[in-house]
């Protein structure tokens, strides 16, 4: 019958055999898995000695093929100078930089030797992608002259390690159970997936009750990545290099592709816009705090993620003793209708908002 992939390619598409397809997508998915996560027994830990210690608010992992001006990049964003071209993997337990950008640290990592067979378990691609998958945003840097065969398999590599580029998790319920069979409710007309493809995927894992509930059109790929449920749902820029070297003509139409920006690394052209589009993507929040009787310190917020903003996160992130002595929080900004007003833990935070801890 021949491996996964061809009998995919060789299956013809339509409703009768859309359930066939179904398996052997979940079969594929499955495979996958198993070359990315080794079996268990001898060898040291997942990747020892190789992660690179997370510095700073917020990660951005860069990916491209050789000699598409990844490291003029990194060195001229950072300052920091990354040895050019061909170098050997340990450079990755160093930091390639830090660029301070609005108050925030934000770490530049180079992520060499992805492309290419990687997601196959071949080279040390294993524990880069360990690295990619705790990126916040990822930037994809292109060759503006030979985009979009490149763009495609990088995204073909990053997406077969469950990396999910510029998307959101799907509107999926999945619960296990132990008995009571396979129970599919659909709150909407769904064009792929019918009962039997549902269940047919479900087996595939062994799973025989379960209640699924598919809230919005799903794909069969989509009731797999929520299975599987490793998946990780990252930003993505793709950052167009060389841009002197095409007509204004050509930058015109650039500008229109989705999470594009072209730059030019050589002559640090358009690397405000870079840095902005980096900012907007990273959706980051800016925390200035007050001491009791003086000014707020406008030059080192405290920085967290947009999904982590309550007082009881600001606390945790400074030091999670504070937590334990709080008693409640003075709170300047857009987040209260007066200024100050007195918050408990559970309060959201705003970006640029300042905060007065009153402990016990």
């Amino acid at each position: 019958v021949g491996p996964v992939p061809l009998q995919m390619a060789r299956t013809q598409k339509n409703k009768a055999t859309a359930h066939h397809l179904g398996l052997l997508k979940a079969r594929l998915a499955k495979l996958r898995r198993e070359l990315i996560t080794p079996k268990g027994g001898g060898g040291g830990g997942p990747g020892e000695g190789f992660d690179v210690a997370k510095t700073g608010d917020a990660r951005i992992g860069f990916v491209g093929f050789p000699s598409v001006g990844k490291s003029t990049l990194l060195s001229n964003l950072a300052g920091v100078y990354s040895e050019v071209a061909a170098y050997e993997f340990t450079t990755l337990t160093t930091v390639p930089g830090v660029i301070r950008y609005k108050g925030a640290k934000i770490q530049l990592l180079d992520l060499p030797g992805i492309i290419e067979g990687a997601k196959d378990g071949k080279g040390r691609g294993r524990q880069v992608i360990a690295v990619a998958r705790t990126c916040n945003l990822i930037l994809i840097v292109l060759d503006v002259l030979k985009p979009l065969g490149h763009k495609k398999i990088i995204e073909n590599e990053l997406e077969g390690f469950g990396i999910r580029l510029n998307s959101k998790p799907p509107n999926i319920g999945f619960k296990k159970k132990d008995k009571g069979g396979i129970n599919l409710t659909a709150t909407c007309p769904q064009s792929e997936l019918d009962a039997e493809t549902v269940k047919s995927i479900l087996a595939e894992y062994k799973i025989h009750n379960a209640d699924v509930t598919l809230r919005s059109d799903a794909t069969a790929d989509d009731l797999i990545d929520v299975v599987e449920g490793n998946r990780v749902y990252i930003p993505c820029i793709y950052v167009l290099n060389k841009i002197d070297q095409i007509s204004i003509e050509e930058l015109d139409i650039i500008y229109k592709v989705p999470h594009c920006v072209p730059i030019s690394a050589h002559h640090r052209w358009n690397f405000d816009d870079l840095l902005e589009k980096i900012w907007d993507y990273l959706k980051l929040v800016r925390i200035y705090t007050k001491p009791k009787g003086q000014l707020p310190d406008y030059t080192s917020p405290v920085v967290l993620p947009y999904c982590k903003t309550t007082v009881e996160d600001f606390c945790m992130k400074i030091h999670k003793n504070l937590i334990k002595d709080f008693k409640y929080a003075l709170v300047w900004g857009s987040s209260v209708k007066h200024n100050p007003q007195k918050v408990g833990k559970d309060h959201t935070l705003e970006d640029e908002d300042v905060i007065q801890i009153v402990k016990k």
